[in-house]
């Protein structure tokens, strides 16, 4: 296993799941009602014509700029080990991230640097995991020589603020999109990447080294429904949603003594007011994502969720508080 990841576990799935940053308005009924309706018993089209035609044409790009993948974390696999095939020794990593970056540079023998300059692979996320914030370095490493990617996997969940890279920047680099998130239907594994322009030979290498349809059906339903306009009208309502319900929970989570750092997208990372009996939180339906694993240890990352949920995590941790005090 690669990390350490939120969401279901070998108790099943929680009742109240802070820990994965996915929709709480979901399933996107558009996208829902396309993935249920998805064709299982045939192969899609191998080379994804029309889902690509209309990735690329919902992003003003060329069709050959789009290659698909099983996932981000199967594309940020794929990536480098197309890197390390082509020579690339070295890696830059934000000082927080998510752990599959420095998994597949470790998989390949890429030594992780701290001056972006010397790095091969560098790899951006916007809105951050876990802080849900700008990354400082983003200009700066969009001017790189190596091959710079940009985990968009938040974006479309970005309840403030904006991308530190303007149209040009973003030309210049690898986008890489999994809308599952904001479509709230995690358990659809499907991703995108857009090459930068001048990418194009590499995103061909890309599309010679993935298996045989990456995507299957219901990803392609998936990635077909995200792009439709009721698809994107509904994730601009989910957003105002959220953003009431973020700030209900970062002002509950503060009164009650937790200290939250800023965030721009629909989690926040939190230092809890004293040791959190987990298991205890695991048993009564809740769950929360440690982040000591993305590099931010003694914090925990809480995706915003209805009232209904913040009351149970309130109500959770003094009872647990209670049963664990001498």
């Amino acid at each position: 296993m690669s990390g350490i990841h939120g969401g279901p576990d070998a108790l099943g799935v929680p009742r109240w799941d802070f820990s994965t940053n996915a929709n709480a308005c979901g399933p996107c009924p558009l996208a829902l009602t396309a993935v249920q309706r998805a064709d299982p018993q045939h192969y899609p089209d191998p080379a994804y014509t029309d889902l690509r035609a209309a990735l690329a044409a919902f992003h003003g790009v060329a069709v050959e700029r789009i290659v698909v993948a099983g996932s981000a974390s199967e594309f940020i696999a794929r990536l480098t080990a197309a890197v390390a095939r082509s020579g690339g020794r070295q890696v830059w990593l934000p000082a927080l991230a998510y752990g599959d970056y420095a998994h597949a540079a470790q998989a390949w023998g890429l030594q992780r640097v701290n001056e972006p300059a010397q790095a091969d692979l560098l790899w951006l996320c916007e809105p951050a995991s876990p802080l849900g914030n700008a990354e400082p370095m983003a200009n700066t490493v969009a001017g790189q020589g190596g091959v710079v990617v940009l985990d968009r996997a938040y974006e479309p969940l970005r309840l403030s603020g904006h991308c530190s890279l303007g149209a040009e920047a973003l030309d210049r680099v690898w986008q890489l999109w999994s809308p599952n998130k904001a479509m709230g239907l995690t358990g659809v594994r499907g991703a995108y990447a857009i090459a930068p322009l001048q990418g194009l030979a590499l995103a061909r290498s890309l599309e010679q080294m993935a298996p045989s349809w990456p995507l299957g059906a219901h990803a392609v339903a998936m990635l077909t429904a995200w792009v439709q306009a009721d698809a994107q009208r509904w994730l601009a309502q989910s957003r105002e949603q959220l953003t009431t319900w973020k700030a209900v929970q970062v002002a509950c989570l503060g009164e009650a003594g937790w200290v939250c750092l800023p965030s721009e997208a629909n989690y926040v990372c939190a230092r809890a007011p004293h040791a959190l009996d987990v298991p205890a939180l695991r048993a009564q339906g809740i769950k929360l994502r440690d982040t000591t694993s993305l590099g931010l240890p003694g914090h925990w990352r809480l995706g915003v969720l209805p009232p209904a949920a913040q009351q149970a995590l309130h109500t959770a941790v003094l009872e647990t508080t209670k049963e664990t005090s001498p």
